[in-house]
């Protein structure tokens, strides 16, 4: 099948069913299509192409389509293959023109993007070209049509000038490996019953939930049992986190509850709500002691609590080294983009868009058309959140236009002295052994994201070099990666 396809009136006919016959035409003896072209460059990296083919080969292909025909009819009143042309023209002569139309143009475009000379005048694969208006088949004529699509982006880059990098000033010290010790402790906490059973602060609390009405009888649907929170945070949708301050376990209470005006929720704001409340449980969490036995825990390679802290340390040096990188690099690809103008299709958008969509769906667990009723039963539209995402994705398909761009242009490649350099360089971060990381990188696709890391890192290593990286502002580790 040609990789080309398109959705053309004609290249619907290739079956034809009648109450006589009932026969699929294949084009066999594969003609030759001698063509000559003429490319328009559109705005938006579009193209129009103007075929034309020669009056000859026109003629070769409908008498192929009509050869074909004669040999494969069954028509009533003939044997199969003694058909005579002038029925079968008569018959079928429409469908026969369209036939050959439609191959010659498939035949036409294939040789003209099969050639070398025309890679960049190539359309993308999820933009199907559009016939501007189907051709009539004149056999004394030569065939002309035009088509308009989409093609790769042609961008020079060539202004570096003024480009300027800031980047921002941060460490790593104790304050911020205290804070990553911090949340281990959180994470190895043990939760355990309250041994005076009192509601405080902090406390995990298990309470069952009814609201009543004026009269106090109980609102139907809004029994709640078994509803779980820790006090004081914003995991209790009822807030009433003060007003249990104080209860114990098995004790019921009425509460009657004045939201403000300008609550956040605005089903209780400027409400008053009564319920009655049952503490089923109180519990603590106990944090584990800083210690050696407390590294041990974490990782059996820990056997002290300052090699574990040497560990966060350098495990945070390596993540605020990745994020650095990524600013410096979002910074000098947004500066090139925006010294070296270019336009994106539209259809390469709506492709970087619709897969956004995808993914978003993934991530609910659900379709892409799932999604879309789902969005749209919540009072929004699937294309006012694609518009919503334009900007950005236009950005980042630009950059990423430049980075191929670039790469092409200086033909940056890894070798293999640059992926073992880069084997090592992953099993010191992670303490591992070389062994390990090639066996992780043994599979084809990880090594292929490994081999494409390592050019673009050589290319942004080269550009760096060609621009002014300066100190910027001085900043907390933790606000860094606040908006990560």
């Amino acid at each position: 099948m040609s990789w080309v396809q398109f959705p053309f009136p004609a290249l619907s006919k290739a079956i034809w069913i009648s109450s006589e016959s009932l026969f699929l035409l294949h084009f066999t003896r594969g003609f030759i299509v001698k063509v000559t072209k003429e490319i328009e460059k559109l705005e938006k990296s579009a193209v129009k192409l103007t075929v034309t083919v020669a009056k000859k080969d026109v003629a070769d292909g409908y008498n192929e389509a009509l050869s074909q025909y004669v040999k494969n009819a069954q028509i009533k009143g003939f044997r199969k293959g003694h058909v005579p042309q002038k029925v079968l023209e008569s018959k079928y002569g429409e469908q026969i023109k369209s036939e050959t139309i439609a191959e010659i143009i498939d035949r036409s475009l294939n040789e003209i993007f099969g050639e070398e000379t025309e890679k960049e005048n190539r359309p993308l694969p999820y933009a199907q070209p559009r016939l501007e208006k189907m051709p009539e088949l004149d056999l004394t004529k030569d065939l002309v049509y035009t088509v308009t699509y989409d093609v790769f982006p042609n961008v020079e880059v060539k202004n570096f000038d003024g480009i300027e990098i800031k980047e921002p000033q941060v460490s790593v010290g104790d304050a911020e490996v205290e804070e990553e010790l911090k949340g281990l402790q959180e994470r190895n906490a043990v939760v355990i019953d309250k041994k005076d059973e009192t509601v405080a602060k902090d406390d995990i609390v298990t309470i069952d939930i009814i609201e009543k009405d004026d009269s106090g009888a109980e609102i139907k649907g809004t029994r709640r049992d078994g509803f779980v929170f820790t006090v004081g945070t914003a995991e209790d949708v009822y807030k009433i986190d003060d007003e249990l301050v104080g209860m114990k376990k098995d004790e019921t209470k009425a509460i009657k509850k004045e939201y403000a005006a300008d609550d956040s929720d605005a089903n209780l704001a400027g409400k008053t709500k009564n319920y009655s409340v049952t503490v089923k449980a109180v519990k603590v969490r106990e944090i584990p002691a800083l210690d050696d036995d407390f590294a041990q825990d974490v990782n059996e390679k820990f056997h002290t609590l300052d090699e574990l802290k040497e560990d966060i340390k350098r495990q945070l040096n390596r993540a605020l080294s990745r994020k650095l990188n990524e600013i410096k690099v979002n910074s000098l690809l947004s500066q090139i983009v925006e010294k070296n103008e270019f336009e994106i299709p539209y259809s390469m958008l709506r492709a970087e868009l619709e897969g956004r969509w995808e993914m978003m769906a993934r991530q609910f667990q659900t379709t892409a058309t799932e999604l879309e009723r789902l969005v749209t039963s919540s009072g929004q539209s699937k294309q006012a959140m694609l518009d919503q995402w334009a900007s950005e994705a236009e950005k980042l398909l630009k950059s990423r236009i430049v980075v191929d761009t670039l790469m092409r242009e200086k033909n940056i490649s890894a070798s293999e002295e640059d992926i073992e350099a880069k084997y090592k360089e992953i099993a010191e971060q992670n303490n591992i052994s070389l062994d390990e990381v090639k066996k992780h990188y043994a599979d084809p696709k990880a090594r292929e994201y490994l081999v494409d890391d390592t050019k673009e890192q050589k290319l942004y290593a080269d550009l760096f070099s060609q621009v002014k990286v300066s100190q910027g502002e001085n900043i907390k580790f933790a606000d860094l990666f606040k908006n990560q």
